[in-house]
This record gives structure tokens, sequence and C-alpha cells, in this order.
């Protein structure tokens, strides 16, 4: 009854809410400028006022509908390799416009500069995109080094050995986030620990953050937030792009891209990475490596095809991986000291094959109706031995989606539905255990969305998944914005999340330690394990201003993830590892504040401030996190001159990141040489890259990493005796490698 009488109160409402906010409104479809292509909308475009911060992204076909008034009268319409247009609307309407490639111009007249870094005022989702301007900023070689210059996601070394750099959204790793790449699940599974490496910075066009909760439409396993990238499109990137790029520690890396409009209909393109580093750098003087020796190969061929009469629409992918790394001692020698005590060794040799399609089917006389089809499938095979232990692991996965997108009554409510598909196969052997097991879901999904644009949107959405390990359950989503005053945007969320997790391919730091391996089997279907299963509930507020005539923004948000069960990876009792289902409570609480102006002419300043409470019972008591810094603090500053005729300019980039101290898990039982203390000191990291673009075809680009050479001590714990009860490489709070300096250069026609 009580429930009832919510619904009833929550109905009135918000049903008062739409009934008094309706206004009128800018309308209409964003196209590309083919005279064939009269339905084919371009999805992602930003639609904005001059001089406000008033502005919409395009939806999945190209509709958008912007609030109007009257101050405003001046309508920029932009996208990522278009030509930006400008339109003087002067009364509300409908509005159907053509970009045209600016690879076909012979002149380009910017009106007014496009942020690098956008954040949506009348979304229902806490969306930040940062787009290809944001990602050169850095020299972005992959992509777990694509957020480097962003507060939202921070950015740890997993270990002492890999060089590998983990990323944390509101307080969790990655496992908690879905990363998807152009919405189709991506790192996940057995590409854990090493997938963010895979997809190179120069694929990649632009990046969608998504704090909290995500749409039920991406399936059920998001808990604290979303990733999706949107890879560069054949009929848009540059005909042919070569990035170089070589640091000073021996890496060395090359990206082409050849791309080529076959006819009206089809544009394919080659995409191609490698990546090596042969020399050995071991600055700290404890024998081993501080990165490993390692190649990577990486091609991708895409194809893209439109049909505009019949209305439809299509990526197709396929993409080969080969890459091998070795780490450890300095002296070790695969071929004379695999898995004996000669010398301490690893190498993990990784082979990847994956292909997608992408269907959209747009009802020619109903643009705001839509038919979707996503299907992928991937073969992941790591052959890995760290030391004396060994762990393979084969993962085949299939995963199809269906959706239908329309509207009820009225393009302010619309709704997605579909079904989903997924099959994960893995075959995983650790010291020669056997975990394979079978993976299989299939659910349905419906998801409402009501846009007022100027007051109130919200999106409600459900799914219903039957999966033979996790069982059948219901994943609820909930995200809702509203409008107080101009240039403001309150937002608030809720929402479920379950998975199951992969404690080895998730944990692979474990293996380069002489930790024992428990897990505490308590019949559950994973690894004798519960499902993990979370509510993530959060609020922010977004404020634009305009400070010494040049705008700004302003944003605070706060977010909780709460476990109802969670796979507790126990570090506490330095000889084992343990893994075992939450007794008790744990959770992960996230605050932000963040600040971004431009302060002079041509100079961004962005700061924030984030704080972190992330507990968890474990069996010794309740902890804070180890190795996460409840306190950090970030600064970007950005500066560019003025372009010249000819496209010459200078670029200036610095980034500071400040990080509190860190509780380092026990090492109480270690020897009194190998004890380390009980917190990590503050230290502070400075990045900086200098770019000076000759002309609209050639750039070069000179920076630095880590300037401060902080670096942290004791990275390998035990490395004198690294098959002894002391040897550890998994407690990393700092950078392994000092100061290190890069050049590169990038050519597009």
């Amino acid at each position: 009854m009580m429930a009832k009488m919510k619904l009833v109160l929550f109905s009135i409402v918000f049903g008062g809410l739409f009934a008094t906010y309706a206004q009128e409104k800018v309308e209409g479809m964003v196209m590309e400028a083919n005279s064939e292509n009269k339905h084919i909308g371009l999805p992602g475009a930003s639609v904005y006022w001059m001089n406000s911060q008033i502005g919409v992204i395009t939806n999945e076909e190209g509709l958008f509908s912007i609030p109007f008034k009257k101050e405003y009268n001046k309508l920029i319409i932009s996208y990522v390799g278009f030509e930006s247009d400008t339109l003087t609307i002067m009364t509300p309407k409908m509005v159907h416009h053509t970009l045209k490639p600016s690879n076909e111009l012979n002149e380009v007249v910017v009106e007014q500069k496009r942020d690098a870094v956008q954040k949506t005022y009348f979304s229902s989702q806490n969306v930040v995109t940062i787009n290809s301007a944001e990602l050169l900023k850095a020299a972005c070689c992959n992509l777990s080094e694509s957020f480097e210059t962003n507060p939202a996601i921070d950015v740890n070394f997993s270990d002492a050995l890999t060089g590998t750099k983990q990323i944390q959204m509101l307080g969790l790793t990655s496992p908690y986030l879905l990363i998807t790449q152009e919405n189709i699940p991506s790192v996940r599974g057995a590409s854990q620990a090493y997938g963010l490496t895979f997809t190179p910075g120069t694929w990649v066009e632009s990046i969608q953050i998504t704090k909290g909760a995500g749409s039920v439409v991406n399936g059920y396993e998001s808990i604290s937030g979303q990733i999706n990238t949107e890879l560069v499109k054949p009929l848009t990137d540059k005909a042919v792009f070569v990035n170089g790029y070589a640091n000073q520690n021996g890496r060395y890396e090359l990206n082409t891209h050849f791309n080529k409009k076959l006819t009206d209909k089809w544009s394919t393109g080659l995409y191609i990475h490698g990546n090596k580093r042969s020399q050995k750098e071991d600055a700290n003087d404890d024998s081993f490596l501080d990165a490993p020796i390692s190649d990577q190969i990486n091609v991708m061929n895409r194809w893209q095809y439109q049909d505009a009469e019949k209305g439809w629409v299509s990526f197709f992918n396929v993409r080969f991986l080969n890459e091998e790394k070795q780490v450890g001692e300095t002296i070790f020698n695969p071929e004379l000291d695999k898995l004996t005590t000669n010398a301490w060794g690893s190498e993990i040799d990784t082979r990847r094959f994956d292909t997608s399609l992408k269907l959209g089917y747009v009802f020619p006389e109903l643009p705001f109706q839509s038919l979707g089809f996503q299907t992928s499938y991937s073969y992941h095979n790591q052959d890995s031995y760290f030391g004396l232990r060994t762990y393979n692991i084969e993962h085949e996965s299939v995963y199809t989606n269906f959706l239908f997108n329309s509207i009820i009554g009225d393009t302010q409510n619309k709704f997605k539905t579909g079904v989903t598909f997924a099959y994960d196969g893995y075959d995983e052997l650790v010291n020669n255990i056997d975990y394979s097991r079978t993976d299989a879901s299939i659910g349905a999904f419906f998801e409402y969305n009501y846009d007022n644009l100027e007051k109130v949107n919200l999106t409600a959405g459900i799914r219903v998944d039957n999966h033979n390990r996790l069982g059948t359950f219901i994943t609820p989503r909930f995200h809702i914005r509203y409008t107080p005053w101009e240039k403001a945007s309150l937002r608030g969320s809720f929402g479920r999340g379950k998975r199951a997790a992969n404690i080895f391919a998730e944990n692979q730091q474990l293996f380069g330690s002489s930790r024992e391996i428990k897990i505490s089997n308590t019949g559950g279907n994973i690894y004798g394990l519960d499902p993990e299963d979370a509510w993530n509930y959060g609020v922010s507020f977004l404020q634009g201003f305009t400070f010494l005539d040049r705008p700004g923004n302003f944003t605070v948000d706060f977010y909780k993830t709460d476990f109802k069960n969670q796979i507790v990876v126990d570090w506490e009792n330095p000889q084992e590892i343990a893994f075992y289902n939450l007794e008790g409570k744990s959770y992960a609480s996230s605050f932000q504040v963040e600040v971004n102006h431009e302060l002079l002419k041509n100079l961004e300043v962005r700061t924030a401030y984030k704080y972190y409470d992330v507990r968890t019972d474990y069996k010794s008591g309740s902890l804070q996190k180890p190795i996460q810094a409840q306190h950090r603090y970030f600064v970007n500053l950005g500066y560019q001159t003025p372009a010249k005729e000819n496209g010459s300019q200078w670029k200036f980039d610095y980034t500071l990141h400040a990080l509190g101290k860190q509780r380092i898990p026990s090492t109480a039982s270690y020897t009194a040489q190998y004890q380390l203390p009980d917190y990590a000191e503050p230290y502070s990291l400075m990045n900086a890259q200098i770019t000076k673009v000759f002309n609209s075809s050639f750039e070069v680009y000179l920076g630095g990493e880590n300037l401060t050479n902080y670096t942290q001590n004791n990275a390998v714990l035990g490395a004198d005796n690294p098959f002894g009860a002391n040897f550890d490489t998994s407690i990393v709070y700092a950078p392994i490698m000092g100061r290190m300096f890069f050049a590169g250069f990038r050519f597009k026609i």
C-alpha cells in the first residue's frame, strides 16, 4: 500500500513539473552533407547557443532539441571531422542541417572554440565527453594513458613489474566500471588487467565518462560508472595519418591510419599500431626491470556503410593483436631460466582477435524511430608465468544486443527496448588447477526518457536477466536532471549492478609475490563464491558562470556505492592473498569539487579536489582500502597561441597530481628490513607537453612525465631473494620510473 502511495505521489509531483515547464524549443536533425543522405544523422554532434552554457548532444539518430531563448540567436553545430556551422535562429522552429567533412574544404573558418572537455547541462546522466583535442594534451599512447589530464578518472600503477596502469572512478577500480567500445562491452574477463593498453590513443575519436549507474541498455555489470570509447570513422578521419613516438627509456611507437571512400555508400580504414621496448631500465638498482621489455602489433580494419535511400547505416570491425612482455630480474634469460630458480622472471604473451558489427536503421519518414543491432565476437589467449607460477587463460566471448527506439506521443517522451545475449567461455589454469567455466545470459530491457530540456529530464530503466551462475535478477536504473535557474543543472541517480568476479584475471599482480592463494569456498557458483551485488547513489550539481568576461563552470558531486555482496580481496596478511564473500559492510564514497575557467585569453585552468572514503569489513576488521589516497588534488593548465593563416601555432600543457597519504597493507610479519610503514607519505606528480603546429598537416611535440623525479623506495620487496618468503611486487603506491622525457610527431593529409 505504501509503495502505491509513493508511486501516486511521484506521478503527481513530476506530472505537475512536466506540465509547468513546457516551453518553446528549436528541434531538428544534424546530418552529413551528401545529397543522398537525407535521413542519415550524426550522433554525438554538439549543438549550443553562442556565448552561453546552453547546449545539447545529438542522439543516436542525429536528433536534437534545445530550448529557445530570445537573448541568443546564434546556434553553433559542430562534430569531430566536420566543419562547424553557425546558424541564425530568431524564432523556435525545426532545423534540418547538414555538415560538410572538414577534409573536403579548402578553408576552415572557426566561429568559436569548442571545449576539449564538454559537460552537458541537459542530460539526465552525469556525462563528461573528452574529444580529440583533449587527448592530444598528452602523448596518449593507449587508452590507459588517456585520462591523465581529466580529474574524473584516477590512474595508478597496478604493480612493480608490468608497468600497467589501472584506472579508478568513484574510488573503485576498473572491474567495477563498464568499459565499452562504441557501446559494446570490451575490457572485461581475461582482458581486464591489460585490456586498456590494447586500444591505441590515435584510434580514439572521443571518450564519454558516465558517473554512477549507467544505462540498462548496456547491461547489468556497470556499478560505479561507464567509460565508452568512440573510434575514428573511415568517412571523417584523415585519408593518411602517421604518428611517431619515442622516449628516453627505450619505448618506441608508430601509428598509421589509411582511410578511403570507396563509393557513395562504402568507406574503409586500415589502422596499424606497433610499439617496442628493448632497453633494460633499472634506475633504482634493485636488480629488477623498472618497465617490461615488450613488443606489440595491433591491426584493425574498419568498414563504414550508409544507404540513405533505405535508411541503413553500419560499421564492421575486425582486429588482431599480438603482445609479448618480459619482466623480472635484469639477468633473467627466458631460454635458460624459465620456471627455474636461476633468476626470477616472467613472460606474458597475449594473442587477441575480435570483430564487431553494428547495424542501424532509421525509418525515413519517422526519423525519431530506429532499429539497432550490435554483435561482437572475441578470442583472447594469454599464456604467462611468474617465477615458478603459471597462469594461462583463454576467453571466448559472444555479445549481441537488439534495440528499438521510438516515442510515446511526442518527442518529449522517448523509449528504448530490446534484448541482450552474452556468452563467455573460459579455459583458465592457475598453477595447473583448472578453473574452466561457461557463463551465459539472456535479458530484456526497457528504458523511458522524458525531456522538456530547460527544466526536467529523467531516464528510468529496468532490465531482467537470466544467468546460468547469477540466476534471474532485476536491474533498475534511474537518473533525473532539474534546472533550478539559468546555467545550472542538478542531477540525482541510483541503480543496481551485478557481476561475476574474475578473481585471477583482475588481480594478476598477486602472481608477482610469494603469497599463498586462499579462496574461502562457500559453495557459490563463481570460484565457489557468490556474485557481486551493489547499489550506487549519487547527486551532482553543475553551474556555469562568466568571470572576467570569460566562461567557466563549477561542479560538485557526491556518489556512494553500497555493496550487498563483494568478493573481498584481502592483502592484509603478508603471507597470503585471500578471496572471500563479504561478511559485514563495504562501501565507497566519493566527493569531488571541480572548477574550470578560461582565466586569460587562450589560457584554460582546470582544477579539482577529491575525497574518498572506501571501507571494507575484512576478517581482521574494518579498514580503509589500501593503496588509495583519501585526498587528491588536480590542476591542469592549457595555453595556445592564436593560429596563423597557415594553421601554425604553439600549445602548452601542464598537469599536477597531488596525492595524500595512502594506507599500506600490513607487512608486520616480514623480516624487519622489508617492513613498510603503515602509511605512504604524500607526494606530487607533474607532467608537461609543448606542441608546435607547423600547418594543418604536420606538428611535433615534446614533453616530460614525473618531472619532480619522485619514485617509490622498495617497490620490489625481497628483491635480493625473489624465491623467498618476503618477496612482493604488489604494494605499489608511487611511480617506479623516474623523470622521463619523450618526443613525437603527427602527420596528416
